[in-house]
């Protein structure tokens, strides 16, 4: 009996040692596992950050560049229509220069009798003290002309794009025409009006003294009388 005891807790202390030295072995070998596994993880972390960083990012230039997109076909749609807005302008110019024109060539013996010209400031349609002096000087010849017109020309310097320009121009004489109406009771169907923007020069625009001489309106007395003693109609385009 002895014998056998001393067997079994022999037998008991090698698989004690058996069974340490087992877990042992596989905490040696899972541990680089582990950790290994843990860097994994923190990598997997670091590249699940760094792809939704870059998700935002293009989604901000998808946004731009859509943003942009959307202003270039903005501004195109804006200079198409100014383009157009500047043809048709320049169309009406044309008319109303020719119909002046054709009623003027109608008359038998038609000729100026006076004119006067005043000049304006730079992207200004406002009349001076002597632009309205100078008008006052040419409205006293009215009183004794006979069957007589007043053509009126605004003009513009070359600054600015074609579309301001005739506006611009077209002010212009309006403000003269004003005057003269309201001041001397000249009545409407007097009045020849065209805005011609910058399309004739009277002078060079690549001075400064140029310029001011083409930032102009010019009135002109027409009359026929002795010749039939008609006014004429006023053609499409005329105003006060």
């Amino acid at each position: 009996m002895k014998t056998f005891g001393k067997l079994v807790l022999v037998a008991f202390s090698v698989a004690s040692v058996t069974g340490c030295a087992t877990k042992n072995y596989v905490k040696n070998q899972t541990a680089p596992l582990v950790e290994h596994t843990g860097q994994l993880e923190d990598k997997t972390a670091a590249n699940g950050r760094a792809i939704q960083d870059t998700d935002q990012r293009a989604q901000t230039g998808i946004q731009q560049a859509q943003t942009a997109a959307e202003a270039a076909a903005q501004n195109a749609q804006n200079a198409a229509k100014a383009a157009t807005d500047a043809q048709t302008a320049a169309n009406d110019a044309v008319h109303r220069a020719d119909s002046l024109d054709s009623v003027v060539k109608g008359l038998d013996s038609y000729k100026q009798i006076a004119d006067v010209t005043v000049t304006f400031g730079f992207d200004k349609a406002v009349l001076t003290p002597d632009d309205k002096s100078q008008l006052d000087d040419f409205a006293s010849k009215l009183g004794s002309a006979k069957s007589y017109i007043l053509e009126v020309t605004g003009g513009t310097d070359s600054t600015g794009s074609a579309q301001y320009n005739y506006d611009l121009s077209q002010r212009r004489a309006d403000a003269v025409v004003q005057y003269l109406a309201s001041k001397y009771n000249v009545p409407a169907h007097r009045f020849y009006l065209i805005g011609i923007g910058k399309d004739q020069e009277v002078a060079s625009n690549d001075t400064a003294e140029g310029r001011k001489k083409n930032r102009r309106v010019q009135v002109q007395l027409l009359t026929n009388f002795g010749t039939g003693d008609q006014t004429p109609a006023a053609p499409a385009g005329s105003g006060n």
